[in-house]
C-alpha cells in the first residue's frame, strides 16, 4: 500500500510522509504518529487518492490547520490528506462575493475581505482554522456563524465525484453540517455572500475581536478551542464554573483558570489525560446540573467507547 499511494503523490507532485507526529499538526500539540501524511495541491490527485483508499478500504481524514482536533496518544492508522499552502486560492466572485479553497485560513479570508471592503467575516476572524473545516463544523463567535455568509460549496465524494451544495443543501444548524453527516466527503471551495463596509471600520471591527479573544480565551496554552458544545438551555463555560472546575486538572491537561469552556495542554497533556477529564467534567455537570454536556473537538483515532459519561 505505501508504494502505491507513494506512486500516486510522485505521479502528481503530492509530498508524501510517513509516521508524521499528529502533535506537530494540532492546535491542542497531542497525538501519536499518523501512518501516512499527503500535501494536497489538486482536485485530480486528490481524486486519485480517494478512488484508492476505497479501492483498498484504507481509512482517511482530512485535516487542515488540526484546530478542533483531539488525536489519540496511537496516532492515526491511515493517510491524513492535509489540505494547506497547496490549496489556499482566494479570489473575488462579482456581486461582493469572494470564493476560496478550503485550506484557506479564516484569518487571511477576513483579511482578504477587508482589502477588498467587505464586511462579514470580522467576528470570524480570530478562530484558528481553515474555511473548509469552519464550513464542516459551522463554526461560529460573537454571534456570527459560516451559515451567515456562505452560499455554496464544492466537494468530492468518496469515489473523487465533484458535486456543488447550495446554502439550503448544506443544512448549515449548530455545529452540524452535511458534512458531519458524510464525513468521507471532501470539502473543496467555499463560496461567501459579503457586503461593501467601510475599511476602517471593518479594521477596527477585526482588531476588537481580536483583544476580546486574547482578554478571556487562554490563547498562551494549547488548546482545541472550545472544549464542550452549548447545550440547549445554558451555557458549558457557565455550568463548569458554577461547579468548581475551573482549574480542574488530570495529569497535563487543565480546565482553563481564564475560561472555563476551554480544557487546555497546561504541561505535556496526553490524549488519555483530556479524555479523562473530560469525561470527570461531563460526570460532574451532570450530577449537580443536570446538563449532558457533548464533546466539541473530533476524535482521531480515538476508539468507541473511549469516551463516555462513566
Amino acid at each position: 500500500m505505501k508504494e502505491q499511494l507513494q506512486q500516486i503523490c510522485t505521479e502528481y507532485a503530492m509530498t508524501f510522509l510517513t509516521d508524521v507526529p499528529l502533535s506537530s499538526h494540532t492546535t491542542f500539540h497531542i497525538g501519536g504518529n499518523a501512518d501516512f501524511w499527503i500535501e494536497i495541491n489538486s482536485i485530480q490527485g486528490m481524486r486519485q487518492l480517494l478512488q484508492f483508499c476505497k479501492k483498498q478500504k484504507v481509512p482517511y481524514f482530512v485535516m487542515g490547520r488540526g484546530s478542533n482536533i483531539l488525536a489519540s496518544d496511537d496516532g492515526y492508522r491511515g493517510v491524513i490528506l492535509h489540505l494547506g499552502n497547496d490549496f489556499s486560492e482566494m479570489q473575488t466572485a462579482g456581486q461582493n462575493k469572494i470564493l476560496c479553497q478550503s485550506g484557506v485560513m479564516l484569518s487571511n479570508a477576513a483579511k482578504f475581505a477587508a482589502d477588498q471592503n467587505l464586511t462579514g467575516m470580522e467576528a470570524l476572524s480570530g478562530i484558528p482554522g481553515t474555511i473548509g473545516g469552519a464550513l464542516c463544523m459551522n463554526a461560529g463567535a460573537y454571534d456570527s456563524e459560516m451559515k451567515d455568509i456562505v452560499i455554496s460549496c464544492e466537494y468530492l465524494d468518496e469515489n473523487g465525484e465533484e458535486h456543488v451544495l447550495n446554502s439550503e443543501e448544506l443544512h448549515l444548524g449548530y455545529r452540524h453540517s452535511f458534512f458531519t453527516d458524510h464525513p468521507d466527503c471532501i470539502v473543496t471551495s467555499v463560496m461567501m455572500q459579503l457586503h461593501p463596509g467601510d475599511p476602517d471600520q471593518i479594521s477596527e471591527k477585526i482588531a476588537e475581536y481580536a483583544s476580546r479573544r486574547k482578554e478571556k480565551q487562554p490563547l498562551n496554552f494549547p488548546s482545541a478551542g472550545s472544549t464542550f458544545k452549548r447545550p440547549k438551555g445554558g451555557y458549558a463555560s457557565q455550568l463548569i464554573d458554577e461547579c468548581g472546575l475551573k482549574g480542574y486538572q488530570i495529569g497535563g491537561a487543565q480546565v482553563s483558570e481564564k475560561h472555563a469552556g476551554f480544557v487546555i495542554n497546561q504541561n505535556h497533556a496526553t490524549c488519555a489525560d483530556v479524555l479523562q477529564l473530560c469525561r470527570d467534567v461531563r460526570n460532574i455537570v451532570l450530577a449537580k446540573k443536570g446538563y449532558l454536556l457533548e464533546l466539541e473537538p473530533v476524535l482521531l483515532g480515538v476508539q468507541a467507547g473511549e469516551f463516555s459519561c462513566s
